[in-house]
């Protein structure tokens, strides 16, 4: 029993292991550009699993923010509390869902969460919904300067 018990272990790790494996995806599986370099045709490593353009500019725009939790696979970002210095009684979080692969405006969904600091904690308050707005034409404009200059570095 105990020389099969290492045996076994191994074997079952090597299962698990297996079914973790995936196929790489083709541009026309995952549509343009779905590689960490955009989609330059030299790159064979696995896509993300949504718009990259859209993904980078996510992070992009977001940078300021202290994340809280990214997957590139599902196209969710989420940021931590964040608050600036000229209100601390003020802060925002902010969550990111790219809902396709393909780089469209209704490809991505914003949500905004808000609080005040009322003296004996933080309370959820109202957003605007143009700061929503503001934020998904900042993630767009940002995807398309990466595709087009992507577009022209491949010329």
């Amino acid at each position: 029993m105990r020389r099969i018990a290492p045996i076994l272990l191994a074997t079952s790790f090597a299962i698990v292991l297996g079914g973790c494996a995936h196929k790489p995806a083709t541009d026309a599986q995952a549509g343009s550009p779905m590689k960490f370099n955009f989609g330059k045709k030299k790159d064979t490593q696995a896509g993300i699993g949504v718009n990259g353009y859209l993904w980078r500019a996510t992070l992009d725009t977001l940078n300021f923010m202290p994340v809280a939790s990214a997957d590139p696979f599902g196209g969710t970002f989420i940021t931590d509390w964040h608050s600036n210095d000229a209100t601390p009684n003020e802060r925002f979080k902010v969550q990111v869902f790219i809902l396709d692969n393909r780089l469209r405006a209704d490809g991505i969904a914003v949500q905004v969460f808000r609080q005040v600091n009322n003296g004996s904690g933080w309370t959820d308050a109202s957003v605007s919904p143009d700061t929503t707005l503001q934020i998904e034409n900042a993630i767009l404009t940002r995807a398309r300067q990466l595709r087009i200059a992507n577009i022209e570095s491949e010329k």
